[in-house]
């Protein structure tokens, strides 16, 4: 960035008012607020940080902002004693959707640490690979299939996968699916990996009950 462009950003970023704060809030309100794709409301926000955090803390949410990777959203705070109402709601999760995160989170950590690049993209084919080893044998293979392409169409409306324009079958893994999966999710959902292996040795047909009926919930963005 040149001294020009770093002068005008600063500029930017000091004349935001209070009066745009809420129309920012409303826009998070309204799901993940992305530099690249509002890059208007985005420096309102950088601008307006501090007040945005102080006036969504009101209703008891938080607000996630990752600067570095560009995307900012609201996560309902923790209430062990259930007391205040939920406005961002949680979400259920089946058991294949919840692998297929975690083993993109794993794959984006393995991207992040061996390239140079800043975004993954990951073909259907190569998503399905790395999906098929934690399947069961079945003898219904095109089930297994379909199955699997109706979680990445999940995975793709829930703002992990973005579909790549011009490219059919083509995905780009979304930097926010970081701020989602963070150690103590992958570290619940081990314990649930573990069951499910296990039961991958027990009689015919128990992986694939346990797989439909397992859940997982969380406060997506």
């Amino acid at each position: 960035m040149n001294p020009t462009e770093a002068m005008d950003n600063t500029e930017t970023t000091e004349s935001r008012t209070p009066e745009e704060l809420p129309g920012v809030v409303t826009r998070l309100f309204r799901g993940v607020l992305y530099a690249e794709s509002d890059q208007k409301v985005w420096q309102s926000l950088i601008g307006l940080e501090s007040q945005a955090r102080d006036y969504v803390a009101v209703l008891g949410l938080d607000l996630i902002l990752d600067e570095s990777e560009g995307y900012a959203f609201l996560r309902s705070r923790e209430d062990p004693d259930g007391t205040l109402p939920r406005l961002i709601p949680r979400r259920r999760l089946t058991f294949d959707v919840s692998l297929l995160l975690a083993l993109l989170r794993g794959r984006m950590l393995e991207f992040d640490t061996n390239s140079s690049e800043l975004r993954l993209i990951m073909t259907e084919q190569e998503i399905m690979d790395m999906v098929a080893v934690f399947l069961p044998e079945s003898s219904n293979q095109a089930r297994i299939l379909d199955r699997l392409g109706s979680n990445i169409k999940k995975v793709v409306e829930l703002g992990f996968l973005r579909r790549m324009s011009g490219q059919p079958g083509t995905y780009e893994v979304a930097r926010i699916l970081k701020a989602y999966v963070d150690a103590q999710w992958l570290e619940e959902f081990d314990a649930r990996l573990a069951d499910y292996r296990a039961s991958l040795e027990g009689p015919p047909g128990t992986a694939s009950n346990t797989a439909e009926s397992e859940t997982t919930e969380g406060d997506l963005p």
